[in-house]
């Protein structure tokens, strides 16, 4: 990694947090930050950089599971490393409720007028995103229900964003967003000079859905992704080449919503 050996993370963790506390006093200076806890590295380094910004008590973390969540006990283990208030919020009602809508208002559609419909079933798209949507969703209600009032963290980071591995208004939503110009490789380093366990920074990064790992379902490693986005170099054409597909395609989740302005 030469191209990050000048990297010095503990000069970037005071950088965001002074960062995060002008901008809490700029946009809600009672408020508290509310975050989304899965267990994975992003949602537990972000956390920690706004415990040792704002302090433990304007912190409040949300674990989301989605019915059962094999590794739940990761997210557990965030908010006691941190010693930050918590809730658990178990999401699948409210995502079982809306597939059943749904399929319910397609069966009504087909019922009486066959030739119109245009949706048969949920597709995997809406079934690989809708829960991340539905978490946004409630971490948003948990922030609006604060004594104080609360602003959402955005957890995603600069490799994922390239690639547009996030949910559009899921995951990839938020009032904030302290870790959004680090690279997986970066914010390893961050999460290691924060003192955070190991087995949550360096955990195998998974969307708890498919089975598979981040890495594999991409179809090429952070490492790899990381040397191409600092160097501009893959030795593996397709691989490179698969990259600059996905960062083209997913740009629009980077970008303000496009608006019509009158002339």
């Amino acid at each position: 990694m030469d191209y990050l050996q000048n990297f010095d993370a503990n000069k970037k963790i005071d950088e965001i947090t002074a960062w995060i506390r002008q901008w809490f006093d700029e946009n809600g200076p009672k408020a508290s930050a509310v975050v989304g806890i899965s267990g994975g590295k992003d949602s537990t380094i972000v956390a920690a950089l706004l415990t040792k910004a704002l302090g433990k008590e304007r912190v409040v973390g949300v674990l989301m599971p989605n019915g059962e969540q094999k590794d739940i006990a990761d997210s557990k283990k965030v908010v006691e490393v941190l010693g930050i208030e918590h809730y658990i919020v178990n999401i699948n009602a409210a995502v079982e409720g809306l597939y059943a809508g749904i399929s319910k208002a397609v069966e009504d559609a087909t019922a009486m007028n066959v030739d119109s419909v245009s949706v048969h079933e949920i597709s995997r798209d809406a079934i690989i995103n809708t829960p991340p949507r539905i978490r946004m969703t409630t971490l948003y209600a948990v922030a609006a229900s604060l004594p104080n009032g609360g602003r959402v963290a955005n957890t995603c980071n600069r490799s994922e964003d390239y690639v547009g591995y996030s949910t559009k208004y899921g995951d990839a939503a938020g009032d904030f967003s302290p870790c959004s110009d680090f690279t997986v490789t970066e914010m390893r380093l961050i999460g290691d000079a924060l003192g955070l366990p190991r087995d949550l920074i360096h955990k195998t990064p998974s969307d708890g859905l498919s089975g598979m790992s981040d890495e594999d379902k991409l179809g090429f490693t952070y490492d790899e992704l990381d040397h191409y986005i600092f160097t501009g170099i893959l030795d593996d054409e397709e691989k490179k080449k698969k990259i600059d597909r996905m960062h083209e395609l997913n740009l629009h989740k980077l970008r303000v919503i496009p608006m019509f302005k009158q002339k």
